[in-house]
C-alpha cells in the first residue's frame, strides 16, 4: 500500500512535518482531506515571481493606517489595564522602539495553578510591587528619641503573604545608615548619626519607597478569566523576573516589548512578538490585512538575528544600493560615503532604476533575454569577430 504523502510530495517537507503531527489519531480518509485542503491553500497562498510583494505591503497598510488615527486605546479585558494601540503602537513596533509607551505581560500559569483563584491571587500579590507604604497604616516621629515609628497593617500583611522578616530584610538591602527594631506591631527606625530634622523627614519619605515585595515598578497585576483558567496581566515588560516565580508557565507567557523577548528567548520569538502586537492592532481596529505584508515586515525587521527598525537608522541605512539609501534620507551624505571607498550599485531594486529612468527589474522587467546557441554557431561567431 503506497504512503497516503506520496501523493503530495510537492508540498514543502516542513509542511508535511507539520500535517503528521497534527493529524495524529485520524483516519485515512480524513487525513487525505486535510491534505488536499492544505495544498489548495499552499497553492493559493503563492506568489508570482516578480511580484512586487514590498509595494502591495505599502498599499495594504496604508489606506487602513490612516483608519487607526480615530481610536488608540484599548482595554485588555479590564478597564484596569488601558493599552496603546491603534496608529501609534503600529509606529512604535515598526521602528523597533526599546521601550513601549504601555509595557504589558500576559502570564500564563502552569496545571494545578491556573483555575484556582486563591493561587491566582497569591502570584499576583508576589508580581505587584508592594512598598513600604502599602502596608503601613501611620508614620510618625518620636522626637525625644530621634527616631520614625510606623505602624504595620497587620491584615494587609497577610493578604500579601508578608512577614516581619520580609520587611527587615528589604529595608536592610535598601537603607544601611538606619537601625531597625520591630516592637509588636510598629517599627522604629533610628539613624546611626543623629542630625536635622529635615533629614529625618527625608528618611521617612526614603523608607515609603522602599519595595518590600513584588518586581519593582509593576503598578498594577489583573488576573482574568478566560475560557475557565486565569490569565494575569500586568503592567511590565520584566519578563525574567516574572519567569523566576512559582507557577508562571514559562513556555506560554510573553510580553508585547520584542525586545526583551530577544534577550530571553531569540530573535524568532522576537518576530512572533512582532507578528502577533501587529495583528492584535488591526483585529481591534475591525480592519483586515493579510497576515503575509505584517510576516514580510516582520521578516525584514529580523533577517540579520536582531531586531531593527523601517526607519534611517535601521534597514533603510543597510541596503545594498546606494541610491535606494540616497532616496530615502540626507542623499548627499550616502553618496560622497559611497564615492570615498567606490561602492558599485548594481542596480537591482526599484527606487535606483525609477531615479535612472529605465525599466524595473519587477513583472515583465525581471526577466532577460536568453538564447540558446549551438557550439558550430558559437564557433562562427568567434571566426568573425
Amino acid at each position: 500500500m503506497s504512503n497516503i504523502y506520496d501523493e503530495f510530495e510537492d508540498l514543502p517537507v516542513s509542511l508535511i512535518g507539520e500535517i503528521k503531527e497534527l493529524s495524529k489519531g485520524l483516519n485515512e480518509t480524513e487525513k487525505k482531506k486535510v491534505l488536499k485542503r492544505v495544498k489548495e491553500e499552499y497553492y493559493k497562498s503563492k506568489i508570482q515571481p516578480g511580484e512586487s510583494i514590498g509595494i502591495i505591503t505599502a498599499e495594504s497598510f496604508g489606506e487602513p493606517g490612516t483608519q487607526m488615527i480615530l481610536r488608540v486605546f484599548h482595554f485588555a479585558g479590564v478597564a484596569e489595564m488601558s493599552l496603546n494601540l491603534g496608529l501609534a503602537r503600529l509606529i512604535e513596533l515598526f521602528d523597533a522602539r526599546k521601550t513601549p509607551s504601555t509595557p504589558l505581560t500576559t502570564i500564563y500559569l502552569k496545571h494545578g495553578y491556573k483555575t484556582d483563584i486563591d493561587k491566582v491571587k497569591v502570584i499576583a500579590a508576589s508580581i505587584k510591587e508592594t512598598k513600604l507604604r502599602d502596608i503601613v497604616d501611620e508614620f510618625s516621629f518620636n522626637l525625644t528619641q530621634f527616631r520614625i515609628e510606623a505602624v504595620l497593617n497587620k491584615k494587609e500583611m497577610r493578604d500579601l503573604k508578608i512577614i516581619e522578616n520580609q520587611i527587615i530584610n528589604a529595608l536592610k538591602e535598601n537603607i544601611a545608615e538606619v537601625e531597625i527594631k520591630v516592637d509588636g506591631d510598629s517599627v522604629k527606625f533610628k539613624p546611626k548619626e543623629k542630625e536635622s530634622l529635615s533629614s529625618l523627614y527625608k528618611l521617612k519619605e526614603k523608607l515609603k519607597d522602599v519595595t518590600i515585595k513584588g518586581i519593582k515598578g509593576v503598578s498594577q497585576v489583573t488576573p482574568v478569566k478566560k475560557d475557565n483558567d486565569y490569565v494575569v496581566y500586568c503592567t511590565t515588560d520584566s519578563l525574567k523576573k516574572v519567569f523566576e516565580i512559582e507557577g508562571v508557565d514559562i513556555t506560554r507567557t510573553t510580553a508585547n516589548n520584542p525586545f526583551v523577548v530577544y534577550d530571553l528567548l531569540g530573535i524568532e520569538a522576537a518576530r512572533q512578538v512582532i507578528i502577533n502586537e501587529a495583528l492584535e492592532v488591526i483585529k481591534n481596529q475591525g480592519l483586515d490585512i493579510d497576515i503575509r505584508h505584517i510576516m514580510f515586515l516582520a521578516d525584514v525587521m529580523t533577517n540579520t538575528g536582531t531586531i531593527k527598525g523601517i526607519t534611517r537608522t535601521g534597514i533603510t541605512s543597510e541596503k545594498e544600493s546606494v541610491l535606494a539609501r540616497a532616496s530615502f534620507e540626507t542623499p548627499i551624505k550616502h553618496i560622497v560615503n559611497a564615492s570615498l571607498v567606490g561602492e558599485v550599485d548594481n542596480l537591482n531594486s526599484v527606487i535606483e532604476n525609477v531615479m535612472l529612468n529605465q525599466p524595473v527589474p519587477l513583472g515583465t522587467g525581471l526577466p532577460d533575454l536568453v538564447v540558446k546557441m549551438k557550439e558550430d554557431a558559437i564557433k562562427r561567431k568567434k571566426e568573425k569577430s
